[in-house]
């Protein structure tokens, strides 16, 4: 048996405690969920012409929030970028939009629902930039 000292024993049992957390603070439905199987994400990367505007933003957030109101929606997460910093994160965006549909037919009913068409209204008036990400589950 490997003799350890006191430091790294804590330091490991210390990541294995976390990782278990983690997992056991996922959604039930997110964990071997075989309905994500043929999954269609939709994840939105935002920058606001004027981030420093409260008022912009307080628009944009309500708007983002009404969004994720709609019926063909499974699961959502709106975020602003965490604080890690490695060269590879990218987190020049404000707001971030990650929306998983049951497929890409729900997709579609949430592109054509009134309430995308008053999104993308406010998103245009206060993003300078949009980057979208689509993927299908493999």
């Amino acid at each position: 048996m490997k003799n350890i000292n006191r430091r790294d024993f804590v330091n490991q049992g210390g990541k294995a405690i976390a990782a278990a957390g983690i997992v056991g603070l996922a959604p039930k439905n997110f964990r071997n969920d075989k309905s994500m199987l043929n999954s269609f994400v939709h994840h939105v990367f935002f920058w606001l012409k004027e981030p420093e505007n409260r008022e912009s933003v307080k628009k944009f957030e309500a708007a983002l929030k009404e969004l994720v109101t709609i019926e063909s929606i499974q699961h959502f997460h709106l975020g602003k970028p965490a604080e890690t910093r490695r060269e590879i994160i990218d987190s020049s965006y404000h707001y971030s939009l990650l929306v998983f549909f049951e497929d890409k037919k729900s997709h579609d009913i949430y592109q054509e629902h009134p309430k995308h068409d008053i999104f993308r209204k406010v998103n245009g008036e206060l993003s300078a930039k949009v980057l979208i990400y689509d993927s299908i589950a493999i």
